[in-house]
């Protein structure tokens, strides 16, 4: 099949499906997460046998090269149990609860594939996302409009404060994406992650799924949670800016408890961009996030494609997400 006739476009780094599709996914400890409407997949590469021949648990910078374990489960997503859950806005938190709780899931599962004690290790991924969702909210919301506080004497009117605030906090996210983007413990999840992108690029570029047709794609994508984070932070301008600068009793409560009434809106508009992405318009909004993943995505070698691919393979093997209904592709538009 020809690039043409399978709709790619190239962007910096190679190809990119000018399609979309209702696959999402995450990257976690040596493997992918896959998601379908029905179906979710996670596949991790194991260490091989002489590297735990000793009883002792892999170095974290020490490269799994056993055989792919893959563990699928059913999904019925909580969006389309009630029909309340499928209106604008209440749609994307939904989605985006449910999102956690399955990566969380597949973060213990990949944990355990590691560690080769899986009720611990299970366990503690699930501890370790709470840890994480506290610290996130903490650092990306609270701490930015504690700072924003100290000046909000000296900040009027109340746009000036809001977009002070959000400069703050646009800052401290790019500060935490470079600053991870440096740690070598991540390098291998961001190649996993960059693995994840190809991959669905490539099956939304109806390519057959091979190691060799995913890498010729690019390791960004127009739906990553990345850019869709960057989003968060913008939308946020617009949502807090109306309250203007009340007393902090009011004003921190107000960032806490308009977390998902931004996030819902951020889902709306990268949803729009998924399905628009060969819109020129399009292209120009999602540039920064685009740009951002370059910190959160490394380019994968071929053993690791292979290990995204058999995720995504396990949820094809028992359902067709291109046959998927409207209502079955809500949620599916932040890919990871």
């Amino acid at each position: 099949m020809s690039e043409g006739a399978v709709q790619t476009r190239r962007v910096d780094e190679g190809l990119q499906s000018r399609r979309d599709a209702p696959v999402g996914g995450q990257a976690v400890l040596e493997g992918v997460m896959m998601r379908g409407v029905s179906t979710w997949a996670v596949a991790v590469r194991k260490p091989a046998p002489e590297q735990v021949a000793d009883g002792r648990v892999p170095e974290r910078d020490e490269v799994p090269h056993g055989e792919i374990d893959v563990v699928s489960e059913p999904l019925v997503s909580w969006i389309r149990r009630h029909r309340v859950l499928r209106l604008p806005v209440i749609r994307g938190v939904v989605a985006l609860a449910e999102s956690l709780k399955i990566g969380f899931r597949a973060l213990g599962i990949s944990a355990s594939a590691q560690a080769g004690d899986q009720d611990e290790e299970i366990g503690r991924g699930t501890w370790a996302g709470t840890v994480i969702v506290s610290v996130a909210v903490g650092l990306f919301f609270l701490v930015p409009v504690g700072i924003a506080s100290l000046l909000k004497h000296q900040l009027h009117p109340a746009l000036v404060f809001v977009l002070v605030e959000k400069m703050i906090r646009i800052g401290i996210f790019l500060g935490y994406l470079w600053l991870i983007s440096r740690m070598r413990e991540l390098q291998r999840v961001f190649e996993y992650h960059g693995a994840e992108h190809k991959t669905i690029s490539c099956y939304e570029a109806g390519l057959p799924l091979t190691p060799e047709n995913a890498k010729r794609f690019s390791r960004l994508h127009p739906r990553c949670g990345t850019s869709f984070l960057l989003i968060v932070m913008v939308v946020a301008i617009v949502v807090f800016a109306p309250l203007g600068t009340p007393a902090w009793y009011i004003l921190f409560p107000s960032r806490v408890v308009g977390i998902p009434l931004v996030a819902g809106l951020a889902f709306e508009l990268i949803k729009l961009f998924g399905k628009k992405r060969d819109k020129r318009w399009a292209q120009i909004l999602m540039a920064p996030g685009m740009q951002l993943q370059k910190l959160t995505t490394r380019e994968p070698d071929l053993a690791q494609l292979a290990v995204a691919i058999a995720a995504l393979q396990a949820v094809l093997a028992v359902e067709n997400p291109d046959q998927a209904t409207e209502e079955e592709r809500v949620g599916m538009e932040v890919v990871a």
